[in-house]
């Protein structure tokens, strides 16, 4: 008969690898059918971030023009271009490769040019 040796840092590996799964596994369970103590903390911390967001999403929409643009909700690229007075925004920006491709989040450089 043939013994296998595994040393212990090996051993010691394999059952935090299978702690880590068995919790994971139980977490997710757990989340899924809606279970534990402190539901009503998490709605109302999710609420919060949810208003934050919101919040967030306006400042970023009534923000100026900066060197580096975030593109917002309903952008395009003519409308950047008319806002900020950067008529080269495709030239400046080579990962855009289709202009109608344009999607929030985003990051487009510019040279502003804006009338005073």
């Amino acid at each position: 008969m043939m013994r296998v040796t595994v040393s212990r840092p090996h051993t010691v590996a394999c059952y935090c690898l299978v702690a880590l799964l068995v919790l994971t596994l139980a977490g997710s369970v757990k989340n899924s059918h809606g279970g534990g103590s402190g539901d009503s903390f998490r709605t109302a911390a999710a609420a919060r971030e949810r208003n934050f967001e919101v919040w967030r999403g306006k400042q970023m929409m009534e923000r100026p023009c900066e060197e580096l643009y975030v593109v917002g909700e309903g952008d395009t690229l003519h409308s950047i271009s008319e806002k900020c007075g950067d008529p080269f925004i495709v030239e400046r920006n080579p990962h855009i490769h289709d202009p109608d491709d344009v999607f929030p989040g985003l990051l487009i450089k510019l040279h502003i040019n804006l009338p005073e």
